[in-house]
């Protein structure tokens, strides 16, 4: 095989170690190794550059091991080659033969050939937001867990709280839950605790809160309110420390950029995208989109295209990749909002396909387009299906021949689903 680079390294990471293998073509026939180890610490990672950088290696690449390849890859970065972090599933070993020294070896060798395609690592800065928002998402998740508690413990104590409240945590529900906690037993008196505007009648408060609580389901009831008071004031704090870190962004912005919150702003614009999903998802992207050729590349890496399944001929059906996890589910969330709003382009889509491909299916084609196509620096954003003919999407589906005729029904009186949405305006200058 051709070799494209004659003086490379592979690395394999560990938690303690980092076993390096140096390839260097000697005479253009056959390769010279030398593999070392060396530790994780940030002395043993100097040793490694210094190494690396007395080799006059031109490309170093190493496995996405967890979080292990994020000190390696900070510190190699001051070194003059290219860095490369390449996904295990990619370049995995032949299997039988895994050891330290083989894994470096066959890293170093698939990077002579150019048979490593490089990760998306974006700057610092962006790196530090994601590490902001991933971790609010990680709270927010255990603060459900909490609320998740807090309901089968009013199970238990037979309090049908949640039948009658949408949300436990809201004013009513949090007024319930805490007189509980103080001893409250009566059921006319817990039900007079809830607002003006619930639904729910007192006749159907009194019997969802006529139950048999015992000190055991208070104690758990103030253990779990604690827990989600605790988890909602350090949702706070990464929210303060999110905007933080997005005005030292602004402020550090070149003159060819638009500030990291016109950008947020952009997103905003589309349907289902609210500020926080909008900077959640630029987090994970970074604000550069030169890094990916088209929109559909993005999409690709975001893993809400179908793999491919050929053979013989015939074309199967693949399941979504696993791509990006978080931007993923945080498209699919903003697809979900999307196709509650009323009259628009992705409520009739996912009504369309949730006939035929099932609800699961049909919110991940939604996501396809609610996904931001383009956030080029000097690009305005675009909307998705600026036209969308009734004909494909509507509910009411007109045969193709009706339309061609000029017989159909939606000649005369154009629906909502073929109007055209106006372009973006251009942003302007800060």
């Amino acid at each position: 095989m051709e070799v494209m680079h004659e003086r490379v390294a592979g690395l394999d990471v560990h938690k303690e170690t980092v076993v390096a293998c140096v390839r260097v073509m000697v005479g253009g026939r056959r390769p010279k190794r030398e593999c070392r180890t060396f530790a994780t610490t940030t002395e043993g990672l100097l040793s490694l550059l210094a190494w690396l950088t007395a080799n006059r290696c031109s490309h170093v690449a190493m496995e996405a091991t967890g979080v292990y390849w994020t000190p390696v890859w900070k510190i190699l970065s001051d070194g003059d080659f290219e860095l490369i972090v390449a996904n295990a599933a990619h370049i995995k070993q032949v299997p039988g033969r895994k050891t330290d020294m083989n894994d470096a070896t066959w890293i170093a060798d698939l990077l002579a050939c150019g048979l490593i395609r490089a990760s998306f690592v974006p700057e610092e800065e962006i790196q530090e937001l994601r590490s902001l928002m991933r971790t609010r998402k990680q709270l927010v998740r255990e603060q459900t867990r909490h609320v998740q508690r807090l309901q089968k413990t009013l199970e238990e104590a037979n309090i049908k709280l949640d039948s009658v409240v949408s949300d436990i945590m809201g004013v009513s529900g949090r007024r319930m839950i805490e007189a509980m906690i103080g001893g409250e037993r009566n059921p006319q008196r817990l039900a007079a605790l809830a607002d003006r505007g619930l639904k729910a009648s007192p006749k159907q408060l009194y019997d969802a809160l006529h139950g048999r609580l015992r000190e055991h389901h208070r104690f758990l009831l103030k253990l779990h309110l604690t827990q989600w008071d605790a988890l909602d004031a350090t949702i706070r704090d990464i929210d303060r420390q999110v905007d933080g870190q997005i005005e030292r962004m602004d402020e550090t912005t070149e003159d060819q950029q638009p500030p990291f919150r016109q950008l947020i702003l952009r997103l905003c614009s589309i349907p289902g995208v609210s500020h926080l999903s909008a900077t959640s998802i630029l987090a994970e992207i970074g604000r550069d989109m030169r890094r990916f050729a088209t929109a559909g590349h993005l999409v690709a890496w975001a893993g809400l295209c179908p793999g491919q399944n050929q053979s013989a001929g015939k074309v199967k059906s693949a399941r979504l990749r696993k791509g990006a996890p978080w931007l993923k589910t945080m498209l699919i969330q903003c697809a979900w909002a999307a196709k509650r709003r009323k009259d628009s382009y992705y409520m009739a889509q996912f009504q369309r396909l949730k006939a035929r491909r099932g609800p699961q299916k049909a919110i991940c084609a939604v996501a396809l387009p609610s996904s931001p196509p383009s956030i080029t620096c000097c690009e305005p954003m675009r909307r998705i299906a600026t036209s969308v003919p009734t004909t494909s999407i509507g509910a009411r589906q007109t045969p193709r021949r009706a339309v061609l005729s000029g017989n159909s029904p939606s000649s005369a009186s154009p629906s909502i689903f073929s109007r055209s949405m106006p372009p973006h305006d251009p942003p302007t200058k800060p």
